[in-house]
């Protein structure tokens, strides 16, 4: 049944809204009808408002990556994954390379699957390593250097991007950890946007892991910069390092990402309040002691213990893991990422 409340967003011709109306409702989406209409709503106003051939064209394409892409995760949803950056250069006896494959195959060992860009170098390790059946290979279609790898090509799971603004979406979207190997301007452009979009809240928390050999200084020079340049001139808060891991060993970047889903399970914004669910219930006195220290990025009360809020039960999310709700203030992201990671140290119930 569509709720005729949400039925504002209209073409602004009758004849052209029933149809639209009636396509919904019969398009098998259940609850999500309402969501159909407004997207058969978009495609049908393009066409009424804009005649270039080329703008149609790109969002013609855009939308069919983004069903298949969709369609292909759809049914791996419940298992998290770890998607891996690094320079599509890196040869295969680099300490990179070797790394990559070992890291991802102790991350399958731990119950994660493995997303990669589909292309050599890291991405190639990290499809190796975790093999075909626990990874995902997004590629994009470049005139040079970017082909399947041979431990992705002809899978299932693989998936080719046109544009590089829809597989970025699809990398952060499908995963629940970030591990950036050194590379160029491709892995540091994904770095950033990570980084971008967990410091402004757009993305999930997650951890986000530099790593490198002993000897390399890689990752060391870029701290260096961000800190000397972008902290020190007040570009960025010297809290949104917090949002950086730096590890040397692939040992120590499993654990960080075990680590973090320890206690944190998952996160929901419901109008204003913040819900953290929790894979296991704290005591009293836990939580007095996420007041003590991170009151300060409450704008009022305190964090809570709560049971699933009204939203959650209608779209059934998780109703039966424990939950904190807290009215976070929403800007102080990289002292949230200090918090779930304080959290994630404490001794659940």
């Amino acid at each position: 049944m569509m709720d005729k409340s949400k039925r504002e967003y209209k073409t602004g011709r009758d004849d052209i809204d029933n149809i639209i109306a009636d396509l919904a409702n019969i398009s098998l989406s259940g609850n999500n009808a309402d969501l159909i209409e407004e997207m058969l709503t978009t495609v049908v106003k393009l066409g009424l408002e804009n005649d270039d051939r080329g703008d149609l064209k790109l969002i013609n394409m855009a939308l069919k990556e983004l069903r298949y892409a969709s369609k292909i995760f759809t049914p791996y949803r419940d298992k998290r994954k770890v998607v891996i950056f690094g320079s599509a250069r890196a040869i295969s006896d680099s300490d990179e390379y070797k790394m990559t494959v070992k890291l991802s195959e102790l991350i399958v060992k731990n119950g994660f699957k493995i997303i990669t860009g589909g292309g050599p170098g890291i991405m190639e390790a990290g499809n190796k390593g975790a093999g075909r059946g626990e990874s995902f290979s997004l590629n994009i279609k470049l005139p040079f250097e970017q082909q399947y790898n041979p431990y992705s090509a002809g899978d299932k799971k693989a998936v080719s991007f046109k544009y590089f603004f829809n597989r970025k979406l699809f990398f952060l979207k499908e995963s629940d950890a970030t591990v950036v190997f050194p590379g160029g301007f491709g892995t540091l452009d994904e770095c950033f946007e990570s980084l971008t979009l967990i410091q402004t809240g757009k993305s999930k928390p997650r951890p986000i892991i530099l790593i490198d050999s002993a000897h390399s200084r890689y990752w060391d020079k870029w701290i260096a910069f961000v800190t000397g340049e972008l902290v020190e001139r007040g570009f960025i808060s010297r809290n949104d390092l917090s949002l950086l891991i730096r590890v040397n060993s692939i040992e120590k970047a499993a654990d960080e990402i075990l680590q973090f889903y320890r206690v944190y399970h998952s996160i929901r914004y419901v109008d204003d309040k913040t819900v953290v669910r929790l894979n296991k219930p704290l005591s009293v006195e836990n939580i007095n002691k996420l007041n003590e220290k991170y009151f300060g990025i409450l704008r009022s009360g305190k964090i809570e213990p709560t049971d699933s809020l009204p939203a959650e039960q209608k779209s059934e999310e998780f109703l039966d893991l424990p939950r904190l709700v807290m009215d976070f203030d929403r800007h102080n992201f990289g002292k949230f990422h200090e918090m779930l990671r304080f959290l994630n140290t404490l001794v659940p119930i």
